[in-house]
């Protein structure tokens, strides 16, 4: 297996272009699925996980073209295809959001359970209780059997703000009968992203960006061309390896309103960083410093839906974290599993209490040491990649196939950057 060798304690510089959002690539390529008519995406993110996706899409009978490193041609003219590759859906979670899109062109569809990081348990009942709302009955055998002749709008108030059980829903209500409200929908940007892209076909979706999205039902949608926003948790995770190394990186194409989601939690951290051009400038030798919350207590860092901090960047604050004085708490409120990568930077030096499956104490600043490094999921590869750069030493980071499910050709776009990290072939 292939594995990065990395030289840390490197200052890093330059100009860091994001790829485009891989959550929302994965939605919208399942969304082509509803119209007969041609599709082209670009600044599509050419990693694993969008692959595979791809390649799931092209086994239900649609003809999937990449005609460029990050442009995609879809069509699903014709196809019957009613049963997911099980093998296909057992790599991705996004598996899971063909359903919406098949029982719109059909009236079945079989689903294997989808897979996905380990990060806890993602439960499916948001996608099933929204979908049932439409007109779909729901079988559960091991595999998921979904049945709708007719899908039929309705009023939907989802149990909880599900990301991909807000786009099952959108998929399934936009060529549905009537008018859908869907009520505590996701926001995230790559919620709005779908959104904004189905309206380019035809659809007809309101409230965009909010909690409440009005749907009213189209015949049919059309083809035509979308251009994939930039990825927010890439972004972020570059603001993180700037800090954490202490160097001056811009980022470019960098929307607003996500700057301010960032700032949630990397402000706590005494982290800032200046806009410039579209992008944002994270300057080098920032006084990294805990800012303690009001009566000296000590601040918490903590995600939750949006706009709150994304559950994404909970692992790479961490890694911050390890490199600020002063205490912090990092609560991850959303997955059971998502901490379970701190042995790894406690081995390296940081000093870190893993309180429980959801909460950790970090004190800093810490001297991190390379080491060898396995990586659990796509965040926290992410993670050790940066604590990694932030060591002194060579450290050795293995399992990347998971980082490289989520970061396009990252050891390439970080050397540009000076980093000193190769892939080893395995």
């Amino acid at each position: 297996m292939s594995y990065f060798r990395i030289e840390g304690g490197r200052e890093l510089s330059g100009v860091f272009p994001p790829a485009g959002n891989k959550n929302a690539a994965l939605p919208i390529l399942a969304g082509c699925l509803l119209t007969d008519e041609p599709v082209r995406l670009t600044n599509v993110p050419d990693i694993r996980d969008v692959r595979t996706m791809a390649d799931l899409v092209a086994s239900l009978g649609a003809e999937v073209s990449w005609e460029g490193p990050n442009e995609v041609v879809v069509q699903a003219a014709d196809f019957t295809a009613r049963k997911v590759d099980a093998d296909l859906a057992s790599r991705i979670r996004a598996s899971v959001l063909v359903a919406g899109p098949l029982l719109a062109r059909g009236s079945e569809v079989e689903l294997p359970p989808p897979g996905g990081d380990v990060i806890g348990r993602r439960r499916l009942d948001t996608h099933f209780l929204a979908l049932s709302r439409l007109g779909a009955e729901i079988e559960a055998n091991g595999s998921y059997y979904l049945r709708a002749p007719d899908l039929l709008g309705a009023q939907i108030f989802l149990d909880e703000p599900s990301v991909t059980g807000t786009e099952n829903a959108v998929l399934a209500a936009v060529t549905a009968k009537g008018a859908t409200r869907i009520r505590n929908a996701a926001a995230e940007p790559h919620v709005q992203d779908l959104c904004r892209f189905l309206n380019g076909l035809g659809a007809r979706i309101e409230g965009i960006g909010s909690h409440i999205l009005e749907i009213e039902g189209v015949d049919r949608l059309t083809g035509g061309s979308y251009r994939i926003g930039p990825d927010h948790v890439e972004v972020g995770s570059v603001i993180g390896l700037a800090a954490a190394t202490g160097s001056a990186v811009t980022i470019q194409d960098v929307c607003p309103e996500v700057q301010d989601t960032l700032r949630l939690g990397f402000a706590r951290l005494g982290l800032g960083w200046e806009g410039v051009d579209g992008g944002i400038h994270v300057p080098a030798d920032q006084q990294m410093e805990v800012k303690a919350d009001f009566g000296e207590q000590i601040p918490k860092i903590d995600d939750g839906p949006w706009p709150a901090f994304p559950a994404d960047l909970i692992s790479i604050a961490i890694v911050v974290a390890t490199q600020c004085r002063g205490t912090v708490l990092v609560h991850e409120k959303m997955f059971e599993s998502r901490m379970f990568f701190v042995d790894k930077l406690i081995s390296m030096g940081g000093r870190i209490v893993l309180c429980d499956p959801h909460r950790a104490v970090v004190v800093g600043p810490s001297r991190l040491r390379g080491a060898r490094l396995q990586s659990p999921d796509i965040r926290a590869g992410m993670a050790l990649v940066i604590a990694a750069l932030a060591a002194e030493g060579e450290s050795e980071i293995h399992n990347i196939e998971q980082v490289e499910r989520g970061y396009e050709r990252l050891d390439e776009r970080l050397r540009a950057l000076g980093a000193s990290i190769e892939r080893v072939a395995g």
